[in-house]
């Protein structure tokens, strides 16, 4: 059998070779010509999986290692009996991760502090509602968006008029479909509250990017984290150059969600297939670079959040490389946004750290406890 993969796809070996041979190919590569017989196709986000890619081929089963769908045709798979699956959730924590390290690194530019803010989550599925877990863990005030749940649960939502009206922090990881495009235009965009912080790690039309870069250009008082863009890898250096943070869709990018993808993909087609699984992750994962931190029952709660959060990652280090990639024609500039996440560097999640509490410090146990971390 063969096997037809995206190049960056993790532990590949480990978890298919079994099944028959690997072919690997750049995500965007990945065409006609590049599937030959293969049966079984394995991609990330960059690849459009339709109709015109796999009508008339053997592929039987379709797997992305990511949590989105929007590039792939799901009416399509049914219709040809094609069997699929995402990896729901797989990356939810490093995107949380991103998001904490984003909020503490403007924090610091705009000399605020986090527990005083009020923040709005749009988009509360496996990634916002981790990071509504989360920041409602550290005591914040946290407002949430997500009108399909909403409809489907009731409950304590509000809608995005609200979000937008009295929120400090806007932080959007909503789906791409047709009712998110753009979810962010003009209009939105001057509803915001002056001196609003924008994050958006979901699909980079959700933001009307055009809208956003016009609406800066005007001095609005908006501090913005982007880590998806419209176009991608084709990014507008002049909206980057506005932005505070600016990452090439990376949030995610955590080595435990990368591995975690490879994971559910392989259990996934494991279940199609009828086959026992016979390799699992935990056998895998390399240890952790950082295995313990100790914490004194006198540190400061607010320096214990940024160095548990930085001492695993800080958002700060890639946007610096991003922009460095920033030059060049737009041929050299698609091909260093997809080097930046082909070459991406060893990353873990923060609830993967061990911490150690000297002495009775409650407020500590928390703040460890709410960031998912070990204690020890």
């Amino acid at each position: 059998m063969l096997i037809v993969a995206d190049e960056n796809i993790p532990l590949l070996d480990e978890f298919f070779s079994a099944f028959g041979e690997i072919r690997r190919h750049p995500g965007r590569a990945i065409d006609r010509a590049a599937l030959g017989e293969a049966e079984v196709l394995l991609v990330r986000s960059v690849t459009r999986v339709d109709r015109a890619l796999l009508e008339g081929s053997r592929v039987r089963f379709v797997g992305t290692c990511t949590i989105g769908t929007d590039h792939l045709d799901l009416d399509y798979f049914t219709e040809a009996g094609i069997a699929w699956s995402s990896a729901p959730g797989c990356n939810a924590r490093g995107v949380v991760d991103y998001v904490l390290g984003s909020l503490l690194a403007l924090a610091e530019t705009r000399g605020r502090r986090l527990p005083e803010l009020t923040y709005g989550v749009v988009g509360a599925g496996q990634v916002g509602g981790r990071l509504v877990e989360v920041l409602r863990g550290l005591g914040w005030d946290v407002r949430v968006c997500d009108p399909p749940r909403q409809a489907a649960e009731g409950g304590d939502f509000v809608d995005l008029a609200s979000i937008l009206r009295d929120c400090d922090v806007i932080s959007l990881h909503t789906p791409l479909d047709a009712g998110t495009r753009h979810l962010l235009g003009a209009a939105q965009l001057r509803r915001l509250r002056p001196g609003a912080w924008l994050i958006n790690a979901s699909r980079g039309a959700v933001v009307d990017n055009a809208a956003l870069k016009a609406h800066l250009r005007t001095g609005a008082e908006l501090e913005v984290v982007l880590d998806v863009w419209e176009g991608e890898p084709l990014v507008d250096p002049e909206l980057a150059a506005l932005c505070r943070i600016a990452t090439p869709h990376i949030a995610g990018y955590s080595l435990d969600g990368k591995l975690r993808g490879t994971a559910q993909i392989y259990q996934a087609y494991c279940r199609a297939m009828g086959l026992e699984e016979r390799v699992s992750l935990d056998e895998l994962l390399p240890p952790a670079w950082l295995g313990e931190l100790q914490l004194s029952e006198e540190a400061d709660i607010g320096w214990a959040l940024a160095t548990l959060c930085r001492a695993v990652y800080d958002p700060r280090r890639d946007d610096a490389d991003f922009r460095r990639s920033l030059v060049g024609d737009a041929t050299q500039r698609k091909a260093a946004f997809d080097a930046l996440r082909k070459h991406y560097p060893q990353r873990r999640e923060i609830d993967g750290l061990q911490v150690r509490l000297q002495g009775d410090a409650p407020h500590l146990a928390a703040l460890v406890a709410a960031l998912g971390c070990h204690p020890r």
